[in-house]
């Protein structure tokens, strides 16, 4: 499916915000974190931005006023958390590969869990894969398609995944639900 396919299919699935999101500035959030950054994402976080789908994926922003949502914040926490974990946990097959790395773009919430996106070397950002970390436990899932893609299939139960459980089947279209994290986490400084 093309992403652009994919995201019409999300939004009639899953409205978004009323307001849109603040604008991204993409030149430095990918200088910021060293790496181009998938078109499917950059779509999904221009049309949705930061906040959760069903009360449960925690979609990742640059820049999100949020610790929890920042796409910056969250990678460089995950690469930390990540070199402590495999000093004594076997990484996962994909990313043996000499100069393969993870990045995160969403969570799960209450769980630990994070969706993350599988960047080998030569790849370009757009080719990039899904692998879900479960977090407390050393268990890894790959999904051979991009973040919105992989979205889609988990709110509208196509996803082969042992987790989102509570999303298979719940909800028909126009049931799901996107809060912003603003209409979570309340407004900064207020």
């Amino acid at each position: 499916m093309l992403a652009l396919d994919a995201l019409d299919a999300l939004v009639r699935l899953c409205p978004p915000p009323a307001d849109p999101p603040p604008t991204v500035n993409w030149t430095e959030a990918e200088r910021d974190l060293g790496v181009g950054l998938p078109a499917d994402y950059k779509q999904l976080v221009e049309t949705y931005g930061d906040g959760v789908f069903d009360e449960t994926i925690w979609l990742l922003v640059p820049d999100s006023a949020y610790d929890d949502c920042d796409l910056h914040a969250q990678t460089a926490e995950r690469d930390e958390v990540l070199k402590d974990l495999w000093e004594f946990e076997e990484k996962p097959a994909g990313l043996r590969e000499a100069g393969a790395k993870v990045l995160p773009w969403a969570f799960e919430e209450g769980t630990g869990a994070f969706l993350y996106w599988l960047a080998r070397p030569g790849q370009h950002p757009d080719e990039w894969t899904v692998l879900y970390n479960e977090g407390r436990g050393p268990l890894w899932e790959r999904h051979d398609m991009g973040c919105l893609a992989f979205l889609l299939a988990a709110l509208n139960g196509t996803a082969e995944t042992e987790y989102f459980g509570c999303l298979r089947g719940a909800l028909k279209p126009g049931e799901h639900r996107f809060a912003t994290a603003d209409a979570i986490l309340g407004t900064v400084g207020e």
